[in-house]
């Protein structure tokens, strides 16, 4: 489990990624590691996610992959079996988390508010994802959640962008922040697979930049 929170503190965006057909998960899999982003978050959205995970498992190695919106334990099974590395959710979900546990997946649930956090704190998570990052009042209201909670890390994801991902990044609290403009799903659908390698060297480009750059 370290070993995967390793890889995302490393590479500090994650993909967030929505897969209609797992034709398409080779090619995209390939364009995030060819864009210098080897980490891809598979939404639990479309029926197509536990195959797609298993092809880009199967054939791009190299590729860190998790599997999102991971909502029952069933899914959980789902993902493991197909070759995610780690799950994450929209929510806390004590039957998600303890599934997780029980099969050796890393788990990052999503969480909004000090309520949540604290049930999380209660399975001794301490990372966990914020979302709706934007939504629910972006990087000020994190720095105010976050403040009681010292040695609890989180992934920003919602609303997330090329205009403010440094600024969640330079929170010392955040680990990495997911991003669903890498890699959107009409460019999937039209198979723009370069364009996505574009976008996704254009991020990793942005958060090697200085300030003012």
């Amino acid at each position: 489990m370290d070993a995967v929170l390793g890889k995302l503190r490393e590479h500090r965006l994650v993909p967030v990624i929505v897969v209609d057909d797992a034709a398409d998960a080779v090619d995209l899999g390939r364009a995030l590691v060819a864009g210098g982003l080897p980490v891809a978050e598979v939404t639990f959205r479309t029926a197509a996610a536990a195959e797609a995970i298993r092809r880009m498992s199967a054939e791009v190695p190299e590729l860190l992959i998790g599997a999102g919106t991971v909502l029952t334990p069933a899914q959980v099974t789902q993902a493991r079996a197909a070759g995610a590395s780690f799950v994450v959710s929209p929510g806390f979900n004590p039957r998600v988390v303890d599934a997780c546990r029980e099969q050796g997946l890393p788990i990052y649930p999503g969480v909004a508010t000090p309520t949540e956090i604290e049930a999380a704190l209660e399975k001794d998570l301490s990372v966990l994802k914020f979302f709706p990052a934007e939504s629910l009042g972006g990087l000020a209201y994190l720095k105010a959640v976050a403040a009681p909670y010292g040695a609890v890390s989180f992934m920003p994801t919602g609303g997330v962008s090329p205009g403010n991902v440094r600024d969640y990044l330079a929170f010392p609290a955040v680990v990495a922040c997911g991003g669903s403009w890498l890699a959107p799903k009409a460019w999937i659908q039209q198979k723009q697979f370069d364009r996505i390698r574009d976008e996704v060297r254009q991020a990793v480009a942005l958060l090697s930049s200085k300030p003012g750059e």
